[in-house]
């Protein structure tokens, strides 16, 4: 990925940052609210939003995210069926989502007509689009796989309260082990009620058994993934350790 050098991490910068940082008793609050969700799809199906880093850093492992989407599709259908829509960013301010697609050969479609190119992250746009769709019909949660973190942490926590109480938790897939990323991820998903994960080139299989469990609990809460858990499904049983 293409680095900012005048980027800072948010702990440097001065003048506003310090008075856009959310108040504890805030923050605990979204945290005992998020804590006790769970999807409600009715009886409908679940919705789950698949953002992506498409810049160039990300090109290595492109290829394994397209294969790893398919089997999330399987295994949601087997708990009453998932829809997902395909969000990434790239490039100089390119942020871009799909419709809302059900079956894995359109999404598989889509991204492998992606190509990733050079830019900064644009991970505000992602969490703001899951907050407007979730405004219109429920979103189960959203799920991020990224490397890098370039943008103000403050806000991007603000977004990510506010996906905590509309009841969509951020699961986040961390490639690498940026520490400026680590901080804002885990912060992230701590204020959504989701879970922080990280990955490298040699946990292919855990990261194809953990999105399965996401794509689960999208489909059908955490009973489902309970009940997976309880059958000795490994990714299902760290998922539901990541969120407690």
């Amino acid at each position: 990925m293409s680095k900012n050098p005048t980027y800072r991490p948010p702990s440097e910068k001065t003048g506003t940052a310090a008075t856009n940082r959310s108040e504890r008793g805030e923050i605990d609050a979204f945290l005992a609210r998020a804590r006790t969700m769970a999807p409600a799809t009715g009886g409908a199906r679940g919705r789950l939003m698949f953002a992506l880093d498409a810049t160039m850093s990300r090109q290595p492992t492109w290829d394994r995210a397209c294969a790893i989407q398919a089997d999330m599709f399987s295994e949601a259908g087997s708990v009453g069926g998932l829809d997902v829509q395909l969000v990434y960013f790239r490039g100089f301010g390119e942020c871009r989502a799909s419709k809302w697609v059900s079956d894995a050969g359109t999404l598989g479609g889509l991204m492998t007509r992606i190509e990733c190119r050079g830019g900064l992250t644009q991970i505000g746009k992602v969490l703001s689009r899951a907050i407007d769709e979730t405004r219109k019909a429920p979103v189960q949660a959203l799920v991020y796989i990224g490397d890098a973190m370039e943008e103000d942490i403050d806000r991007l926590c603000k977004r990510a309260g506010e996906l905590g109480m509309l009841k969509v938790p951020v699961f986040v897939f961390q490639e690498r082990r940026d520490p400026v990323a680590s901080r804002a991820f885990k912060e992230i998903a701590r204020l959504s009620g989701g879970a922080h994960l990280t990955f490298d080139d040699s946990a292919g299989a855990e990261l194809s058994r953990l999105l399965k469990a996401v794509a689960v609990y999208a489909a059908g809460g955490r009973k489902a993934l309970a009940d997976r858990s309880a059958e000795g499904d490994d990714g299902a049983r760290l998922l539901l350790e990541k969120m407690s």
